[in-house]
């Protein structure tokens, strides 16, 4: 059981992966009807809603007294109204199970729905397994975050809170402040996504990650991808980020105990000016990846899916949205979340973790930045979700601690070997492998730090003289491998995804000659 239609699909594509046909979506309560009426379909994925119409229109069948598993995923959602209600009166015989990585406790629940099913134990029962975020981290499931807070305006307070949050809205909607915004993230995209760093995306080799970009509303979705396309006009069509926005009505965007609003693929609730809006969104991403989508229901919908493969395949740099994929999406090439948005306990989680799966060794960290002041929000959400001593692991650590780590094992590097020299005998090969490998991690995750270009220890010409050497141990052992000659560096993990593609530009071709200068003089003696 799902509560939305891109889980749906989502789930089903996993159940494929495991054995193909092995479970089966429906499109409508009618083939969910045949569906539960067909003893050869085992494992049936449906949405909440489809189920809850398949309950009301069908007072008596015979599936309710066969003994049936439901299993809810995203169980902290909409599980607690009628729906629920009516699906635990409806079945005789069954076991209910429901995961979430954000269940509401006490603490957290809000004023809405049933108030018997509020806390995730009402409605589901006692805990059989907790596995926190910490424990993800800890088993390398999942990475930590990075967290900038960009402060772009300052708010002073107003004493009536309704007045104040609308006050607030236009303010940090103005257009000096969007401009800001925006100027940022074009000036950091390629630090925080990693576009220096090239890997293997399946057959394609690509560089860098891509990103999210959370907004507080349509409005403010709207008004940032005019701003994107305003600043980004005058340049070459390769030098701009491929941005895209997708939204749809949702009827409670800010609910009180952090769940995100939910937005379906129904648009018909929009405004005509915020459709004719999207219509014109959608006609610019035709254009860029030669599409035919528009805002009918079945093409938005594909529009949709379209999105989530070009995100998932690194195709696209940017989305904006309200809450679309922020929650239940899984990207790999998903580095980076901006937020301009108030996000908490549930919802914060969730929209940070669409950043932190696993790919490479490229990816280090979830890159979260936020220009709202989110930070005890974040710590307060970390806290009830993993443990109170969680955020040390969570999070990544201070800047200082990574730059002194790197610092000393920079001073190690030097004191035992000169750039540019051959590194004898297997024994020390293998300590400067684990020791240059140790040095490029600590690189990965300190550059996306402004303060690291300021701080570097090695010179270019001589990272690119350690990386030679690295790569020549590297290119040795492959040699040995395939002439099947024994050899103790076979045992040692090499960071090849960690070395920069070198470009060859003015430049390096320039340091290369002065390089050749100095090592064989210019001819003159």
């Amino acid at each position: 059981m799902v509560d939305r239609k891109d889980l749906d699909y989502q789930t089903m594509k996993e159940y494929d992966r495991f054995e193909k046909g092995s479970a089966n979506s429906n499109t409508s309560t009618a083939v969910l009807k045949r569906q539960l009426e067909d003893p050869s379909k085992k494992i049936i994925i449906t949405t909440i809603q489809k189920l809850s119409n398949f309950i009301s229109g069908n007072k008596q069948h015979q599936v309710y007294g066969d003994h049936v598993v439901l299993i809810f995923d995203e169980c902290h959602r909409s599980q607690f109204g009628d729906m629920h209600t009516a699906i635990t009166k409806a079945f005789k015989r069954y076991n209910l199970f429901g995961f979430t990585g954000t269940p509401i406790f006490a603490e957290n629940s809000g004023s809405g729905g049933n108030p018997q099913l509020k806390p995730t134990e009402q409605a589901f029962g006692d805990k059989l397994h907790t596995y926190t975020i910490v424990d993800a981290i800890k088993d390398k499931n999942v990475l930590p975050f990075r967290i900038d807070y960009i402060n772009t305006i300052k708010v002073g307070a107003v004493g009536d809170k309704q007045v104040s949050a609308i006050d607030t809205e236009n303010a940090l909607l103005s257009s000096a402040r969007v401009s800001q915004v925006t100027k940022y993230i074009l000036d950091h995209f390629d630090q925080k996504t990693k576009r220096s760093e090239g890997y293997a995306l399946g057959e394609r080799r690509v560089r860098g990650f891509n990103s999210i970009f959370a907004t507080a509303s349509i409005t403010a979705a709207r008004t940032y991808y005019q701003e994107f396309k305003r600043q980004q006009a005058d340049l070459l069509p390769d030098q701009r980020l491929k941005v895209a926005t997708i939204f749809s009505y949702a009827a409670n965007p800010d609910s009180e105990d952090g769940l995100l609003g939910e937005e379906g693929f129904e648009i018909d609730a929009l405004t005509g000016d915020d459709r004719s809006f999207l219509e014109t969104a959608i006609t610019d991403y035709n254009r860029m990846f030669g599409m035919n989508y528009n805002t009918s229901a079945v093409e938005f919908e594909n529009y949709y899916k379209d999105i989530s493969m070009r995100l998932k395949n690194r195709e696209l740099d940017l989305v904006i949205v309200v809450n679309m994929f922020l929650t239940g999406f899984d990207a790999t090439t998903l580095n980076t979340l901006w937020v301009d948005k108030n996000l908490r306990s549930h919802g914060l989680i969730q929209a940070y973790s669409r950043t932190n799966r696993i790919l490479n060794s490229v990816k280090t960290y979830g890159n979260i930045v936020c220009f709202r002041d989110l930070e005890q929000a974040t710590n307060d959400a970390i806290a009830l979700f993993g443990n109170k001593d969680a955020a040390g692991i969570v999070l990544l650590k201070p800047y200082r601690e990574y730059y002194d780590d790197y610092a000393e094992k920079v001073a190690e590097l030097l004191a035992h070997y000169r750039p540019g020299e051959l590194v004898v005998g297997e024994a020390d090969q293998v300590a400067f492998v684990k020791l240059y490998g140790e040095i490029l991690k600590l690189r990965n995750v300190l550059t996306s730090f402004d303060d690291f270009a300021a701080d570097e220890i090695l010179s270019d010409r001589d990272k690119q003289d350690f990386q030679s050497t690295y790569l020549d141990i590297w290119n040795e052992r492959k040699r040995a491998v395939a002439s099947e000659k024994e050899s103790i560096v076979e045992d040692v993990v090499f960071e090849i995804e960690l070395i920069k593609q070198v470009e060859i530009n003015v430049d390096y071709i320039l340091l290369l000659v002065q390089k050749y200068r100095e090592e064989r003089g210019d001819g003159d003696d």
